[in-house]
């Protein structure tokens, strides 16, 4: 027979355990927290994705071809909507996706369009016989092309720089269904803030 106090051990059925207590509390907060976060990001990156598919992208220059009017690692946005509304207009600064140049995607400005006849000659290009005015470049164009008529459908593109450019003079008129978009504004570096010209 003992004395004093008798040392009772609980029966493990009745008496609440502190771990299996944290246990179930633990993991439902971060459930809770799980579908927070799903709820908030699932939807931004479905809208970003979204966006990016038919509104506007972000882009980077690469190369020299549009010189002096953009530089290579210039960040660009591309807005993909006024093309849904309307054809490309001449002197647009355009994004395009030619498979056969393989993923990068080239930056051009469209000078003659479906139908127009196009001839460069001493320095200066013509659309239909009439000089192009064409204030974005730096120097004359040099060489001569054509003359040439753009088939429907397709645009004919060049870079600014016209001396360092891979262009439509290069590999013809480019679909119309290959322009990604319009090049719409500059944001990077913060001194070319503004919108492409």
């Amino acid at each position: 027979m003992q004395n004093g106090p008798l040392a009772v051990q609980g029966d493990p059925d009745n008496e609440p355990d502190s771990q299996n207590r944290a246990g179930p509390s633990a993991l439902g907060l971060l459930g809770t927290w799980l579908l927070e976060l799903a709820e908030t990001v699932l939807p931004a990156i479905v809208i970003a994705v979204l966006i990016n598919l038919f509104f506007a992208q972000a882009t980077r220059v690469y190369g020299h071809s549009m010189e002096p009017n953009l530089h290579t690692d210039q960040r660009l946005v591309v807005e993909k909507v006024s093309y849904r509304l309307h054809s490309p207009q001449r002197g647009d600064v355009v994004v395009l996706r030619l498979p056969e140049r393989g993923p990068e995607l080239l930056i051009k400005r469209i000078i003659a369009l479906p139908g127009e006849t196009i001839e460069i000659r001493d320095g200066v290009a013509y659309i239909d016989g009439l000089p192009l005015d064409e204030p974005y470049l730096s120097r004359k164009t040099g060489g001569s092309y054509g003359p040439f008529t753009v088939p429907e459908g397709q645009a004919f593109v060049m870079g600014d720089n016209r001396s360092a450019s891979n262009d439509s003079r290069v590999f013809g008129p480019v679909s119309l269904e290959r322009v990604v978009g319009r090049a719409w504004v500059s944001y990077w570096p913060f001194e070319s803030l503004g919108f492409v010209q």
